[in-house]
């Protein structure tokens, strides 16, 4: 009797059911089929398996993950050394994972289940193929498409039938976007939320179908429009062009279905803007906006972020500042009345900007960036977050910088530089860009501590990218309501609406909405835009990474001691501009993939 073994990944979904050893089974104490999968509380242990392992990109509990792109820099050490991206940057090829999948499907297919737990059970598992096919696709391109075989080698076979060739990139994104559309139509899936959004949904289907379409479009788009498009002679990468109008519509579609869905909305109950931006994204208690996420649950599972992450004022254990944003993200937050997000360092005299107090170069900011990154002089956990790299003073009418170590005071007990920095040097766990994270920061009491951990989800799908979406196909398809939806989450942001939406809207709104939530360099990507932005140029301001460094005025008797000045800088911390090749488009297929199945191709630039 053939018996099935899930490896175990700590995984728990609320209260549904915990491992309880099941994946932990060694050989002789598995169970059969029917003992197994004829029990739901069974199936939800394998199927909790799956869930924890279809994790992908960047994630908590890997901080250096959010380092590589132009969001944040290392704060951890000495500099990262990085100059280019490495051919196989968050590739996946899960075929383990998806014969486990069809192992699992198949044996609810074939148990005694009801026929509604076998829909529910089904439509979960074939949401999360789906996901883990778009997964590989979005680095790949086209990939070879099992279906729901559970392929077996046995002696004399012919091995030929197991050596699957890639599929087109176009057949890869239909065959994801098929599956989204035949779970919905045939009503798999529940339309309730579920507890935390850890569970799929009807809306979570729909949410990847549309990101999925909208993926498949901008291809067939942009890099039809490339000088040289990047594209395999049989299809396995490259989508033609004229494919893309029916993609956009796609997309939109499965938006719509969302919206009129009525079970989700823009996060948008408390009057601080700021403070309901981070809730929507980080805070699980009352949430309206979050579709999907990976979740976490203590006691059994929890994640280290928030004690890798957090400014070293407020730690609660050792470690802090592992990464921190970078001023060029900071910088596409827009001011309520003003598009230009720069951070006003000197006048048109070349002298400093003086501020009263640090918080007030950041005054009118998108409510975004406050639920997002801790800047100088913002509020964390009911108290002001000091960063102070230094002091100026003045010396035969020039401006010097005192400094001193990450602390330290002079001997009147005023701070020369904050416990915070910034600094620019080697040391571990402390800050050098001038910035903390703040979006997944968990406030709970002792969700800092090695021993406890942080609940704080990591988040799939939500509503804003739904809007973002529609507004995205809405504008590649001339409907004017593309302004409609993009100035829904502009309003919620607190920053002025747009009149009319090009793709460099698209592109910023998504840039500061969906910092640290594994899109920024999908995206760039998808719109063939990556090479542009990251040239590898030293005078490209968009390659480089840059810092901000506060310094308080000491100089009494001058009516400007106790002012604020600022210095931006190159990050200390990435002394090489990121450098995106076309190479970089699509990850290189590994050679023992290669050596195992001859029928498969190599992709561009390889």
């Amino acid at each position: 009797m053939k018996t099935y073994r899930f490896f175990c990944f700590a995984a728990i979904l609320m209260a549904l059911v915990s491992c309880s050893g099941f994946l932990d089974r060694k050989p002789d104490q598995l169970l059969s089929d029917e003992d197994v999968f004829g029990d739901p509380k069974m199936i939800m242990s394998a199927l909790a398996n799956i869930y924890g392992r279809a994790r992908w990109g960047q994630k908590l509990e890997d901080s250096n993950s959010f380092i590589c792109l132009d969001e944040a820099c290392l704060s951890n050490g000495g500099p990262d050394q990085t100059a280019s991206f490495a051919d196989d940057l968050w590739r996946i090829y899960p075929y383990t994972l998806i014969r486990n999948i069809n192992q699992l499907l198949q044996s609810i297919r074939n148990s005694g289940l009801s026929v509604e737990e076998k829909m529910r059970f089904e439509g979960e598992v074939r949401f999360l193929r789906a996901w883990t096919y778009f997964n590989t696709i979005r680095g790949l391109g086209g990939i070879p498409l099992v279906g729901d075989q559970v392929m077996e080698y046995t002696p004399g076979m012919d091995i030929e039938t197991l050596r699957l060739p890639r599929a087109t990139e176009k057949d890869s994104y239909d065959y994801v976007i098929g599956e989204c559309t035949e779970i919905v139509e045939d009503g798999m899936l529940p339309e309730e939320p579920s507890v935390n959004a850890a569970r799929a949904t009807k809306w979570a289907a729909l949410a990847l179908k549309a990101r999925a379409a909208l993926y498949a479009a901008s291809i067939a788009r942009y890099n039809s429009l490339m000088e040289e498009p990047v594209r395999t002679a049989n299809g396995e990468i490259g989508i033609d062009a004229s494919e893309a109008e029916r993609y956009y519509e796609i997309a939109l579609q499965a938006c719509k279905e969302v919206m009129e869905g009525g079970k989700y909305r823009l996060q948008d109950t408390e009057e601080d803007k700021g403070r309901n931006f981070y809730n929507a994204v980080t805070v699980k208690e009352n949430n309206v906006e979050v579709i999907w996420a990976t979740d976490y649950k203590y006691p059994g599972l929890t994640h280290q972020f928030t004690t890798n992450n957090i400014m070293i004022s407020a730690k609660e254990d050792q470690g802090g500042s592992v990464m921190t944003p970078v001023l060029n993200l900071v910088e596409d937050f827009e001011y309520a009345d003003n598009r230009d997000g720069t951070i006003r360092t000197n006048g048109p005299d070349g002298d400093y900007v003086y501020y009263d107090s640090p918080e007030d170069a950041f005054a009118g900011k998108d409510a975004r960036l406050w639920g997002t990154v801790v800047y100088p002089g913002a509020e964390f956990k009911g108290g002001k977050v000091l960063f102070q790299a230094g002091r100026k003073y003045l010396k035969d009418g020039v401006w010097q910088t005192e400094t001193g170590t990450c602390g330290s005071t002079d001997e009147e007990g005023n701070v020369i530089t904050a416990l915070n920095g910034p600094v620019e040097n080697s040391d571990n766990n402390i800050n050098k860009s001038g910035f903390n994270i703040r979006k997944y920061l968990d406030e709970t009491t002792s969700a800092g501590t090695i021993s406890r951990g942080s609940e704080v989800w990591y988040v799939q799908f939500r509503y804003a990218e739904i809007l973002l979406i529609a507004a995205e196909a809405a504008m590649e398809l001339g409907d004017p309501a593309a302004v409609t939806y993009i100035n829904q989450v502009r309003e919620r942001a607190g920053i002025q609406p747009l009149a009319s939406v090009t793709l460099d809207d698209i592109v910023r709104e998504r840039r500061v909405e969906f910092a640290f939530e594994n899109h920024r360099w999908w995206d760039l990507k998808r719109w063939r835009l990556a090479h542009k932005i990251w040239n590898g140029d030293e005078n490209n301001p968009q390659a480089v990474l840059y810092v901000l460094f506060p310094y308080v005025i000491h100089q009494p008797g001058d009516p400007r001691d106790g002012k604020w000045v600022f210095e931006k800088k190159k990050a200390y911390m990435a002394p090489y501009p990121r450098y995106f090749q076309l190479r970089n488009y699509y990850n290189f297929m590994d050679q023992e993939w290669l050596n195992n199945n001859p029928n498969l191709t190599k992709n561009p630039y390889q």
